[in-house]
């Protein structure tokens, strides 16, 4: 059966592993799905990820981050789904926990967090929200 959201599926893997204090969890690779990765990267919410291409399907090694035992991601959800797709401009972006947290945002200068795209001036596409 065809996969209708894979973003949503790898925002619960991460969801799910972190529930059960996996070090890391395995994902089918993607553009999408890197340059979310690379986002939660950059602001710290996991501590890396790899792609290994040797086998049939590449696949995303993302390894996640603790902090005192507890996860550095406390709340991932995904904004906008298949169903229902949801836009904001540059000055109505959402903010997450009045700033603690952020906002994805799929722009026309890449995935952005909502920091970044508010700086660049850009909006776009909201695809999940971290804290």
């Amino acid at each position: 059966m065809a996969m209708t959201d894979p973003l949503g599926d790898m925002l619960t893997r991460i969801r799910n592993g972190q529930q059960a204090k996996k070090d890391s969890v395995l994902t089918p690779a993607s553009k999408l799905r890197a340059n979310v990765l690379e986002v939660l990267q950059r602001e710290g919410y996991i501590r890396g990820y790899s792609e290994d291409t040797s086998a049939k399907h590449p696949t995303l090694r993302i390894e996640l981050k603790y902090f005192e035992g507890e996860p550095a991601i406390k709340h991932v959800a995904r904004v906008s789904k298949p169903g229902r797709r949801i836009y904001s401009g540059s000055k109505e972006l959402p903010t997450v926990r009045n700033g603690l947290g952020i906002t994805i945002v799929s722009t026309p200068k890449g995935v952005l967090s909502d920091a970044e795209a508010r700086a660049n001036n850009v909006g776009g596409e909201v695809l999940a929200e971290v804290f």
